[in-house]
């Protein structure tokens, strides 16, 4: 207990599946989170971490950037500080080959992914330096690192965010702000669900994909907040400009 005490997090995508129990995770250790999501559910989420600790819910589009900047600046009025940003927002997008992908496909996903990330971190910065230091972890995935064919513009976008997330390391070491990514296997998520439903077989879905990873079954969302909580803590003090890959062996084959 207490790994992160006294610290203010945000999360984004907080209302479901990793960032759901990320902010769970980090309230059971002390922080006063800040649930960030489209879903009004992150109503709840932060309502039940209330009753022990200490949390709010701020309705987020990430991909507007003038609403990330009143969402910050509530954060600073509610909490008075910024030490740990999770961007885990984020979507799949169309799953097509790239010559059937338009234009308005492939940006929704990027701006999501990509631009959401840029300007969350952009708007956290200036409170971490105030702040004296502060942890960005950002949510990637293993298609960032080994391309998946079906799905052109999300193996580019989590790319992007792995490389934003070591050229923000470099920029801000000296203000005390470490940035890493952290690179999950697939996890059995409503996301992943609801795509396995959209092509019929869920069952089949959800083994074909186990099978893929070496230990046998998917991740689950607190494989993926342990090692959030990690790189938000001082444990991690000497990590910057990294891959987090908890995968269950899929990149090492």
């Amino acid at each position: 207990m207490g790994r992160v005490s006294g610290k203010v997090a945000v999360v984004t995508g907080g209302a479901s599946g990793i960032g759901k129990e990320a902010c769970f995770l980090l309230a059971r250790e002390g922080a006063k989170v800040v649930v960030v999501d489209m879903d009004e559910g992150g109503a709840s989420i932060a309502a039940e971490i209330s009753r022990t600790g200490d949390a709010i819910f701020i309705k987020l589009d990430v991909t507007d950037e003038s609403s990330v900047e009143k969402a910050f600046a509530e954060v600073k009025k509610k909490f008075g500080r910024l030490d740990i940003l999770v961007n885990n927002a984020g979507i799949t997008g169309v799953r097509k080959p790239t010559h059937e992908i338009t234009e308005e496909e492939w940006d929704h996903v990027m701006d999501v992914n990509v631009k959401g990330v840029f300007y969350c971190t952009k708007h956290a910065i200036p409170q971490m330096k105030t702040s004296g230091g502060g942890s960005i972890i950002n949510v990637a995935s293993v298609i960032g690192l080994v391309a998946y064919a079906a799905a052109p513009p999300y193996v580019a976008s989590k790319a992007a965010v792995r490389l934003m997330s070591k050229a923000d390391a470099l920029v801000y070491a000296k203000d005390g702000i470490r940035v890493n990514a952290l690179v999950p296997g697939y996890v059995w998520t409503p996301l992943i669900e609801n795509a396995l439903k959209a092509k019929g077989d869920v069952d089949a879905g959800k083994k074909a994909l186990e099978a893929l990873h070496p230990v046998g079954h998917l991740g689950e969302p607190l494989d993926i907040a342990y090692g959030i909580l990690y790189l938000a803590s001082d444990e991690s003090k000497f990590v910057t400009g990294s891959d987090l890959v908890i995968d269950g062996g899929y990149t090492a084959q």
